[in-house]
């Protein structure tokens, strides 16, 4: 989806290779044999490599990894797996480091988006065969290739006063339409002779999608657009920032519902309608809240928590208890070394992120203490000091900035991918 305001980054992209045309979609190997399904710079990718990352896809969507349908899904992950090749080569060659504190907080955001508990996510995709190796070095990739894309931009990613007084006129033009919360699964074609498999790939994921397969776990692994670290959320986006493919199908659908396949610039666009309002007419629910946050003594290692850590909540917790009003979560926060601001400012409750902090913060009574939030750094807790209706307002700077730096990023991104492929050499044995 080529959003004007929220673009795609194309962090993990599916495509054709350069010097060799692409295979007949070649068997699945069997447990006890491995072979080369492609070769990248001289970095082999393992036919065991592929099958992993196709079982991978396959359990993740609910659907049998037997062998015909590994044999199905192997051309698509080829593809994947050499851009990621490409990504991870030009990480390593600028020394980009991705801590695994950033990973654990990537996993954090899919959990919690899913109310997954801590290290649920790993236990969920073990307990079906999925390996978890996979998604975390997926996750790496996709950390890292953002880090390249930041460090090539350097001091032009900032947009100047000029640019935001831009973006704010702009928005401000379109405060009164209608606003569509869209999730996304963007699907890579760039060579003519992937459309069919591209989109026979799409159809297989709507399907298992409209058979119950989670939407934000199957976007954060396979999806190819800078959403897919959060679950493919796009947040509230209007018809004008679509593709006119995707603005035409998204106005015709019903809240919840998951489109067909739409062919877009670059690829094939999945999206799901989370939710819709008019934004000028709907009056919004603005948040004064308070926040303590205790970050652990330790790291969460392994995705999981630990005795240090569940001693460490249950100490927070007990302190929290004791929080009747606003001021005492603000000293509980000072108590704990105002890591995080104690007083977020005004926060529109339909912006809020994941879902399920979104709807505890709706759920919330006044000078309440919420449940515990546990992530993958702290544990945190929130109160709700008053609600009010207010109309639409334009988003603030900081918000704004991000909108600007994200089409940056997205655009260049494309054209750096475009580069790297046409200056790689990559094989795939067997190609005709």
């Amino acid at each position: 989806m080529k959003c004007l305001l929220r673009a795609v980054l194309l962090a993990m992209a599916w495509a054709g290779p350069v010097l060799a045309q692409k295979a007949a979609q070649p068997p699945a190997p069997s447990a006890d044999s491995v072979g080369v399904a492609a070769v990248v710079n001289g970095q082999v990718i393992t036919t065991q490599d592929v099958a992993n990352r196709a079982r991978l896809l396959a359990l993740s969507m609910g659907m049998t990894a037997s062998p015909d349908v590994i044999q199905h899904l192997m051309p698509q992950v080829t593809q994947q797996l050499i851009d990621q090749a490409l990504q991870q080569q030009e990480i390593d060659k600028l020394g980009i480091t991705v801590s695994n504190q950033d990973i654990a907080d990537a996993l954090s955001h899919i959990e919690q988006g899913n109310n997954i508990p801590p290290g649920g996510l790993q236990a969920k995709l073990e307990a079906t065969g999925v390996p978890y190796s996979a998604l975390l070095a997926q996750i790496r990739t996709g950390l890292g290739w953002q880090q390249v894309l930041h460090r090539v931009l350097g001091p032009g990613l900032q947009p100047t006063p000029g640019d935001i007084a831009a973006q704010k006129a702009a928005l401000k033009a379109s405060l009164g339409a209608t606003q569509y919360h869209l999730a996304e699964i963007f699907i890579r074609v760039t060579d003519p002779s992937d459309e069919t498999t591209a989109r026979n790939f799409a159809n297989t994921v709507i399907n298992q999608l409209r058979q119950g397969a989670p939407f934000p776990i199957v976007a954060a692994q396979f999806s190819q657009a800078q959403t897919a670290l959060a679950g493919g959320d796009l947040g509230y986006v209007q018809l004008s920032q679509l593709d006119p493919e995707v603005a035409a199908t998204v106005k015709e659908m019903p809240v919840g519902a998951i489109s067909n396949p739409i062919r877009v610039p670059g690829g094939y666009e999945i999206v799901q309608l989370l939710d819709k309002h008019d934004e000028g007419n709907q009056l919004q629910t603005i948040l004064d809240m308070r926040q303590a946050f205790g970050r652990y003594p330790q790291p969460v290692t392994g995705g999981q928590l630990g005795p240090v850590q569940i001693n460490f909540i249950n100490q927070f917790m007990t302190k929290a208890q004791a929080a009747k009003s606003c001021a005492d979560i603000e000293a509980l926060n000072t108590a704990y070394g105002n890591i995080r601001p104690a007083n977020p400012g005004p926060v529109n409750l339909a912006t809020v992120t994941p879902p399920a902090f979104q709807q505890v913060l709706a759920s919330l009574p006044l000078n309440t203490l919420s449940r515990p939030l546990v992530q993958a750094d702290g544990v945190s807790v929130v109160m709700i000091c008053n609600r009010s209706q207010q109309k639409a307002q334009l988003p603030p700077d900081d918000q704004i900035v991000n909108i600007i730096i994200e089409r940056r990023v997205a655009l260049e991104s494309q054209q750096m991918m475009d580069q790297l492929r046409h200056r790689s050499v990559i094989l795939q044995p067997g190609s005709s």
